[in-house]
């Protein structure tokens, strides 16, 4: 069988595969302003390919406005907003799903140029092809999440917003795993210790911490229990149990506020402990030591910005930080969990 590359690396292909996860880096970005904005909902209809442009004149903008004014958002939050407010709201939400077409095209159009040249490694073909699928299962997610919204609610479920979220993390992980591949090539000698391992836990743990935050915001938790470390004065917060499980788990903002400082506790516990163990280690190379300082670093970076987002009511900018802080942290924790898979 002809392979799609001589070599099994090529520094093009990590070159684009960094541009994308820039993209979607970005996407993330703008996906939390929207949502801090309260634009998720001003477009209320999925066209993937007409909806890429906007309305033109006067008359395309008065009917995107009337069907905004008839789902619960306007009613109860936004009555008697004018057509240039709605344009503002509008405008986030358009960038956002521009930008994930842009995202769709930059992948797409290069995957296909890089195949038919056969300059792609053949041994990251297939995961190329899964990042693709994923890419287009986002876009239907998002949708999904936002459909939650149009009836019965005035903002879209948690947990929807949750998987959106997760998705966008997890396509920029992966996208940063494979640019590295392909920059490197495959390791021709894998680290015989346990680093492999707990590295991929700590991703794990930022991973399940960013999911924890996403239902932090979809509950707008991060408008209560201002005060730090305690929470109304108390350790465990009052309205911690919902009427279920699930709406302990998903629903209640005493509870995914107070899960997501618990983890996060555990977090910065692990991510310090594996620095140093990192950085004492005979056996790691010092790239690795360099990445589990920077990640510990990071992660010390991002507890210090979250306490600060909180006691300050979640402000727009301090809230977009800390949104982008968890992007450059998984993106650290990553980078550091495939150095120590290589000598």
């Amino acid at each position: 069988m002809t392979s799609f590359l001589r070599s099994d690396r090529s520094k093009p292909v990590a070159i684009w595969l960094f541009i994308v996860a820039a993209l979607v880096l970005g996407m993330i970005v703008v996906g939390g302003a929207t949502r801090l904005t309260d634009s998720g909902l001003s477009i209320t209809e999925w066209k993937p390919v007409t909806g890429a442009i906007p309305p033109m004149g006067e008359g395309d903008w008065q009917a995107e406005f009337a069907r905004y004014r008839q789902i619960p958002q306007y009613s109860q939050l936004n009555a008697g907003m004018s057509l240039s407010e709605f344009q503002t709201i509008y405008w986030w939400e358009w960038s956002h799903r521009f930008l994930g077409r842009l995202v769709g095209v930059v992948f797409g159009l290069p995957f296909v140029i890089f195949a038919i040249r056969r300059q792609l490694p053949q041994r990251l073909f297939l995961r190329l092809g899964g990042i693709f699928i994923l890419g287009g299962l986002q876009g239907a997610v998002g949708w999904w999440m936002v459909a939650s919204g149009l009836s019965g609610r005035v903002s879209v479920a948690p947990e929807r917003l949750m998987t959106h979220l997760g998705l966008a993390f997890a396509l920029l992980a992966l996208l940063l795993w494979t640019a590295f591949d392909a920059w490197a090539g495959a390791a021709r000698q894998t680290l015989p210790s346990p680093w492999g391992r707990r590295a991929a836990a700590l991703v794990g743990l930022i991973y399940l911490q960013i999911l924890l935050g996403a239902l932090v915001a979809g509950n707008d938790a991060g408008l209560i229990y201002n005060d730090w470390p305690l929470m109304n004065g108390a350790f465990f917060p009052d309205d911690y149990a919902g009427a279920t499980l699930w709406a302990t788990l998903a629903h209640s903002q005493g509870a995914v506020q107070f899960h997501h400082r618990m983890l996060a506790y555990l977090v910065t516990a692990v991510a310090l402990a594996m620095g140093v163990a990192a950085w004492r280690s005979r056996y790691l190379p010092p790239e690795s030591k360099v990445l589990a300082a920077l990640t510990a670093g990071a992660v010390l970076a991002q507890a210090g910005l979250g306490v600060v987002t909180l006691m300050a009511h979640a402000p727009l900018l301090l809230s977009i930080a800390h949104q982008l802080s968890a992007a450059l942290l998984l993106g650290l924790a990553v980078a550091f969990a495939w150095r120590v898979r290589r000598v």
